[in-house]
């Protein structure tokens, strides 16, 4: 909830400057390949295209988006596209080939890559905002600090009764205990060739991306 409100917050503050300056803002916001907080955080701040990992589009569909709006006078566009998002057809952008100390490429550089790509399409002047770690710090909401306070006695409580081998988890309203074995999954590192472990499903759903396409532009 909290990285979601700072993304949330970036966006409404960026609507002023890129109508000012007539310009196209490519916000980068931080996910991997699941694109949630991009997705909450575009709907809820009014971005004009949402960009995620699980649903990749290509340059034309994006640049229609914002010709269409210079068409009907809206003389700027707030794009907002997660970090492992890639165009149709292509790979991730990286920051580097290194790997983090998890094991994990370094995404990055989606952002300045789209502003090219779409400048050179529109013809409208483009810039790209990466809001980086700003989306991990700062003060938790009241959600966040109540959410973590429940996980951590319901923690504390599994691990009073002996019951190991759990994620502790929201369903609904209610913190429960959820079975680890049958979320994770063994399979081989692209990059390094060798096994890993990995959680279950965590893909935005189709339909609630298609609901977010209804506000694009």
């Amino acid at each position: 909830d909290t990285a979601v409100n700072i993304a949330t917050e970036a966006i409404d503050r960026l609507h002023s400057t890129a109508e000012a300056h007539s310009r196209v803002l490519v916000v980068e916001i931080m996910g991997r390949q699941a694109g949630w907080i991009a997705l909450y955080a575009g709907i809820a701040g009014g971005a004009d295209v949402v960009l995620v990992p699980e649903f990749p589009q290509t340059l034309e569909s994006i640049c229609n988006i914002i010709k269409k709006r210079q068409a009907n006078g809206k003389n700027f566009s707030i794009v907002a596209v997660a970090e492992g998002f890639k165009l149709e057809g292509e790979k991730e952008v990286l920051q580097t080939d290194k790997l983090d100390a998890f094991g994990h490429v370094r995404l990055g550089g989606i952002a300045e890559r789209l502003c090219k790509l779409i400048e050179d399409n529109t013809g409208i002047e483009s810039r790209s905002v990466v809001l980086g770690h700003t989306q991990r710090g700062g003060t938790p909401t009241a959600y966040d600090r109540v959410l973590s306070t429940r996980y951590g006695v319901k923690a504390a409580e599994l691990a009073i009764a002996g019951q190991t081998g759990k994620l502790v988890a929201l369903r609904g309203q209610d913190v429960i205990g959820v079975e680890l074995d049958p979320l994770i999954t063994q399979v081989t590192d692209k990059k390094t060739g060798k096994p890993k472990l990995r959680m279950g499903n965590r893909s935005v759903p189709k339909e609630l991306y298609d609901l977010a396409k209804v506000f694009f532009g």
